[in-house]
């Protein structure tokens, strides 16, 4: 499964982390609302997220998120790579939109397959 991770350094990731799984939870209840949304990026099938830590849903693909003191830690994984291409770019256009006060800058790093 192709994955992806990203290390988006700030001193509020909790709240970050909180504010985008709050944002994708509620697009998950408004999927009838956006069909033929395939353009703009996968839509989330739920997102939950406790303190530090987060999973946003995707179905064939899921983001882990944990907030530390100095950083908001992504890890992206999708069925195929063209699914992890559109789930980085949604939370990154995401993430950038939320932090553009503090300037949050999002850079993937992609992960060499994992062998069976």
């Amino acid at each position: 499964m192709p994955s992806a991770t990203a290390r988006v350094a700030t001193s509020r990731a909790a709240r970050y982390l909180a504010h985008l799984c709050e944002h994708t939870s509620k697009l998950s209840q408004h999927t009838s609302l956006t069909h033929g949304h395939d353009r703009a990026g996968p839509l989330p099938q739920q997102a939950q997220c406790s303190g530090t830590d987060g999973v946003i849903d995707f179905g064939n693909g899921r983001c882990t998120l944990h907030a530390t003191s100095e950083a908001l830690e992504i890890r992206a994984e999708a069925a195929d790579t063209q699914l992890l291409l559109r789930i980085q770019d949604a939370l990154t256009a995401r993430l950038e939109k939320i932090g553009r006060r503090d300037r949050l800058t999002v850079t993937w790093t992609r992960l060499p397959a994992e062998r069976r």
